[in-house]
């Protein structure tokens, strides 16, 4: 909690040496910690099933998605965004679900930045 000192006077247009100091609280609210969300490269996973999750669910154009998924399919993992905790976990589920009703391996995970 950081205090700031505020001066005040009782008569404002004259200099008597009357002062008074009041001091003010002002709370700093921190950032939440935030998380980024990876795809896994499986050897299963279409590369369009890819691309389709990238566009449906992290909101990229075609070209955006399509050079995440070869990051992706070349080094076998990459960031696919960077959220608060809630948003990141709400984010893999979907993907997981996603992928799991299509019957895909494709693996999505979260850790802290």
């Amino acid at each position: 909690m950081t205090t700031f000192p505020i001066i005040m006077s009782d008569k404002p247009d004259q200099t008597d040496g009357d002062t008074g100091v009041a001091t003010q609280t002002r709370v700093k609210t921190k950032r939440p910690p935030l998380y980024k969300v990876l795809l896994l490269n499986d050897d299963f996973t279409p590369m369009e099933f890819v691309v389709h999750v990238l566009e449906r669910f992290f909101g990229l154009n075609h070209a955006q998605a399509f050079e995440i998924m070869l990051t992706v399919h070349k080094k076998g993992v990459a960031v696919v965004g960077v959220f608060a905790f809630e948003i990141a976990e709400t984010k893999v589920g979907q993907v997981m679900d996603f992928a799991r009703r299509h019957q895909h391996p494709l693996q999505c995970t979260m850790e802290k930045e």
